[in-house]
Formats: C-alpha cells, sequence, structure tokens
C-alpha cells in the first residue's frame, strides 16, 4: 500500500492525537483477526476432509489476511518508539507483504462473487468449471498478480532521518510529484474501484435473480450480501478517497507535506491505513454471523460445517436434485434441517 507518504520532515505536532488512535486500531486489528483467522485455517486444515472451491477461496483468503497481520507488530512498535528499527530491508519487506495481502484479499473477494454469481445464473456450466484444477490456476493467477501489483512499494519506499527529532522514518519517495499522482491512482482503480464494481455488480445480479425466483431465505441472504458490501466499503473507501485528494493536489504541483491541508491528509492518512487493517480481521466475524445456528449446536467445528454446505455441488448433493433444478423451481427433496438449510441457502459465499 502506498503507506505513510511523508517526507522526512513531516511530522508534526497533531500527530500526537492520530498516534495513540492508528495504535488503538492496529492493536484491535491484531487482537481480532489474528486469532480468528488463525483459527479458520486450522478449521479447514484440521477439521474438513475434502476442500470444495470455496473452501481454497476462504483458505486463502485468511492466510492473506495472516500475512499482513502479522505485519502489525512492526508498525506498532514504530508508532509506540517514534522511529522506525528494521532498516530499509524491513521498511520495504513489511510493507511489500501489506500490498500483496491487500492485492490477494481484494482479488479473493472479488473471484468469490463472481463464482457465486455463475452458480445463480449459469449452474450448469459453473458446475463443469467448478474444479479444484480450474479453482488452482485462478488462485495462482490472483497471488501472481498480488505481487506484480504491489511492487511500485519496492521502487518508492525508502528509510530516512527526519529534520525534526532526528528519528527515523520509513516513508514513501518519489522521483517527481507526477509518480506520486500516478501511484495513488494505480492503487486506488486497481485495488479498490474496479474490484468494487465487480463485486457490487455481481451481488446486484445475485439479489435480482433470487428476488425473481423466490428462494427460501432470500431475505438473509439478502442481508448478508449487503452486510459482505458495506464491509468491503467501510474499511477501504475512506482510505482510497484520501489517495484521490493526495492525488489530486500531486497534479496540481503541491507537495505532500506543503501546507496545513497536506499535513492533515498525510495524519489521516496514517489512521485509514491502520483502519484498513481491520478488513484483515472481520472475515470471520462475518462467518461467524453466517453461521450462528452452526456456532450452536457444533462448537469450535462450525466453520468446517459451514463451508461443507458451500458450494453448488455440495448442496446439489444434499438436496436430492441438481442446482440447476433448484433454480427452475422443480421438486427437490424435503427441506433439510435448519442449520444445512442455513449453509446451503443463505451462505454468502456459496
Amino acid at each position: 500500500m502506498a503507506m505513510n507518504t511523508t517526507s522526512p520532515g513531516a511530522a508534526t505536532s497533531p500527530g500526537v492525537f492520530f498516534q495513540p488512535l492508528a495504535i488503538i486500531l492496529l492493536s484491535l486489528a491484531l487482537v481480532v483477526g489474528l486469532p480468528g483467522n488463525g483459527f479458520v485455517v486450522w478449521s479447514i486444515l484440521a477439521k474438513m476432509q475434502k476442500h470444495s472451491v470455496t473452501t481454497l477461496l476462504v483458505l486463502n483468503l485468511a492466510l492473506a489476511d495472516l500475512a499482513v497481520l502479522l505485519t502489525a507488530p512492526f508498525f506498532l512498535s514504530a508508532l509506540a518508539r517514534g522511529t522506525w528499527d528494521f532498516r530499509l530491508v524491513g521498511c520495504r519487506l513489511c510493507f511489500y507483504i501489506c500490498g500483496v495481502s491487500m492485492y490477494a484479499s481484494i482479488l479473493l473477494i472479488t473471484a468469490m462473487s463472481l463464482d457465486r454469481s455463475l452458480a445463480v445464473a449459469r449452474p450448469f456450466l459453473s458446475q463443469k468449471l467448478r474444479t479444484k484444477a480450474m479453482a488452482g490456476r485462478v488462485l495462482a493467477g490472483i497471488w501472481v498478480a498480488s505481487v506484480l501489483l504491489a511492487t511500485p512499494v519496492l521502487l518508492y519506499r525508502t528509510v530516512a532521518l527526519q529534520k525534526n527529532n532526528r528519528s527515523l522514518a520509513c516513508f514513501m519517495k518519489y522521483p517527481t510529484e507526477g509518480h506520486r499522482a500516478f501511484h495513488l491512482l494505480f492503487e486506488t482503480i486497481t485495488g479498490f474501484l474496479l474490484p468494487f464494481l465487480v463485486v457490487v455488480a455481481s451481488y446486484s445480479d445475485i439479489g435480482r435473480r433470487l428476488q425473481a425466483r423466490r428462494f427460501r431465505r432470500s431475505r438473509r441472504t439478502g442481508r448478508l450480501v449487503v452486510l459482505i458490501i458495506l464491509a468491503f466499503a467501510a474499511f477501504w473507501l475512506p482510505y482510497h478517497v484520501v489517495n484521490l485528494a493526495e492525488a489530486g493536489r500531486s497534479l496540481a504541483g503541491l507537495a505532500a507535506w506543503s501546507g496545513p491541508a497536506g499535513m492533515r491528509l498525510l495524519l489521516t492518512h496514517k489512521v485509514l491505513i491502520a483502519l484498513a487493517f481491520l478488513s484483515s480481521s472481520v472475515n470471520p466475524v462475518l462467518y461467524a454471523c453466517a453461521g450462528g445456528g452452526l456456532l450452536r449446536s457444533a462448537g469450535v467445528g462450525f466453520i468446517a460445517k459451514l463451508l461443507e454446505g458451500t458450494g453448488s455441488e455440495g448442496s446439489s448433493a444434499r438436496r436430492g436434485g441438481t442446482l440447476g433444478q433448484t433454480m427452475r423451481g422443480a421438486p427437490t427433496s424435503p427441506d433439510p434441517a435448519p442449520t444445512e438449510d442455513l449453509t446451503a441457502s443463505s451462505n454468502p459465499l456459496e
């Protein structure tokens, strides 16, 4: 991510008020997200014998979230001590991991939305394409794309002494303001705008089709879909709005740290970076919401039970017919138990 885009002399007294807030947000993300995502990975690897396509996507999403959360202690140390103690290698590596994980998380969420949309719109084609071999190719493509898209972090990030207090800072240093504007716009377009438009379009199509076919529990499905979209936007939209504002200043020829407005944007950027870290801790909470009944009945195994019910092939087998028959309104086997119906009919990751 284009994080902490300050110059060596950019630290000012208003940062005293932003620093505690950033520490609180990072600490909350670490406390909630590290055990939460660790539990998701453990549940999939230890509690599930067969891994569906959806399960593989969720596993990779949890691993991406874990990777970014493991960098949080380094940032907390830098905020608390007021200096960067991990040299240039640590500076670039930590921020590069954040960049790769950010892109991987967003692309995985986008892949889930497209997978879900295809299952609803073209069930037979979905079952044909929904293989582990295809999933492996998609996942490999996502990680390769993430590694490539995050490379500007390695090019622009450096470590230098701050002029005011002689402490070290890990910051973005651009040759020109044009480079800075390009990087910020590139990150916002590829890391938020395009994926978010795909997610919204996919879930809008899902909602329209489910409403037209009057699926059982469609209201619950709609609420979960809206929750995922809102969570996605809530954590990343403010960050990218500030990105656009900073890019606008750069295109106007204004330095990042020039004037009160520039300083406020930089300090706000730091807090929003910490807020974005919370996006890596929210997914296990959403799974818990989706599997509320399973949480009570299956205990620590609820993630495995939840994911065993995802995917068109799994729900079709339990319901005694193909997904295509279900969508056309053809008779199926008697209604499953309430917990099975939750995973088969209302899980947003299905």
